[in-house]
């Protein structure tokens, strides 16, 4: 059933050890924050987390990294030059690792919350990513069977909510959320507002019916996006957007 909650740290608070987590964000853009420093207060460990990168500089999913409380990551991303918590979890060999191309990773969540058994997919056929995998020749074309990939929780940030659950995100925030909402157990969300009344319906990118959790947090981005609204609204360019000179 849908609730509605004061703080972060009554968000996650379901959140037990070896739970398997799926967080979104695509870097920092949509990445849920304040609900996974909740999580690190929680003292949660042992967890399974899917991401699409392993967490960056000392910030968000990278401090839940450094202090060991991620027994194995899934992602398509693992490295880049300010990932240092994964790079020295992972050769300390006190990380597991399994990469996922990122179309394979979407598309892995996606299946779950489908109800698909798995897939066959042509990415990684002939690679590393492929042993062990049954693999298939259809119409001259090889392919590689895919499993779902299914979450206890997804943590996840968007824009706006309705009374409903229903939900609607900022711009490239979106990314993973979407398919992290429809493949896990139970959904908490962080939002920068509640609206009164239903959203638009043709805002709406995770109907409520995914969403389980929701806890109202304001963000600088949030501001951005009000301010880009009532801009609109009043039939003015969005702030963000280039002057008339500048668009060549």
């Amino acid at each position: 059933m849908l609730e509605f909650v004061d703080s972060a740290k009554e968000a996650v608070s379901r959140i037990t050890d070896d739970s398997t987590v799926l967080i979104g964000g695509f870097g920092n853009a949509g990445q849920p924050m304040e609900l996974i420093d909740a999580l690190l207060d929680s003292g949660a460990t042992n967890l399974t987390v899917v991401n699409n990168n392993a967490g960056q500089a000392d910030a968000g999913l990278a401090l839940l990294i450094k202090e060991r409380r991620v027994a194995k990551i899934i992602c398509s991303f693992p490295r880049q030059s300010d990932s240092w918590h994964f790079d020295e979890a992972y050769r300390n060999g006190e990380i597991e690792l399994e990469l996922v191309p990122q179309g394979n990773l979407a598309e892995r969540m996606r299946a779950a919350g489908a109800g698909i058994g798995a897939f066959f997919g042509p990415t990684g056929y002939g690679t590393e990513l492929a042993e062990g995998k049954e693999v298939r020749e259809i119409d001259g074309k090889h392919y590689v069977l895919e499993h779902p990939i299914r979450g206890d929780f997804a943590l996840i940030k968007a824009y706006q909510a309705d009374p409903y659950g229903n939900l609607r995100y900022r711009k490239t925030a979106r990314n993973f959320g979407p398919v992290m909402a429809t493949a896990a157990e139970h959904t908490i969300v962080q939002v920068d507002e509640v609206v009164e009344g239903c959203l638009d319906p043709e805002n709406v990118v995770t109907p409520g019916i995914y969403t389980d959790t929701i806890v109202t947090i304001p963000t600088a981005s949030g501001e951005k996006q009000r301010a880009e609204d009532a801009a609109v609204a009043a039939g003015q360019p969005k702030p963000c957007a280039p002057s008339a000179g500048q668009q060549n």
